[in-house]
């Protein structure tokens, strides 16, 4: 699948089969991960796996309930790490380290899509109880949840805003 094919059937999947992932998919989205671009290209980033159902539970838990956390065989959680960003001062510990995580999560939604696996991204979540579900070190801060596996439903192709009201030339 090519990128733009991958970008039209990306969608946001809510109910995961009970089949685990390749290792050697999952390698693959890792490896795009780590191709995304950033800011100085110092990736200040962190990403956490879990495949733990008594994480996935609490985690669940934090997102508000959204049960297709626990559904998914294996969750990303993308973490912005300042630290790595202070050379750029307060912008890149308070922007650019964000800018990173959130990059490095769509290239991951993108390879998945091309693998043939579905995601759905989740930003809706308790911080906090993300950190303490996680046990993370002091300074990384969730952005992202990504649960990776197969589809289990065949969601609607959403609408989208007219390019004419999202691009305006200045």
């Amino acid at each position: 699948m090519n990128l733009f094919e991958a970008i039209e059937k990306r969608c946001s999947v809510r109910k995961y089969k009970p089949i685990p992932v390749e290792a050697e998919k999952l390698n693959k989205i890792y490896d795009a991960i780590n191709k995304a671009p950033s800011a100085g290209n110092l990736q200040a980033y962190q990403v956490y796996t879990v495949t733990n159902s008594e994480i996935k539970q609490k985690l669940s838990k934090a997102a508000l309930g959204q049960e297709s956390l626990i559904q998914a065989p294996i969750l990303l959680i993308f973490c912005a790490v300042p630290a790595r960003s202070k050379k750029y001062g307060k912008r890149g510990e308070t922007l650019y380290c964000i800018q990173d995580a959130t990059i490095a999560t769509a290239y991951a939604q993108l390879a998945a899509t091309a693998l043939g696996l579905a995601t759905c991204w989740v930003g809706a979540f308790d911080e906090s109880e993300v950190i303490k579900a996680l046990k993370l070190p002091i300074g990384h801060r969730p952005v992202a949840i990504l649960p990776i596996g197969y589809a289990n439903e065949t969601p609607e192709q959403t609408t989208r805003m007219a390019l004419k009201n999202l691009i305006k030339g200045i």
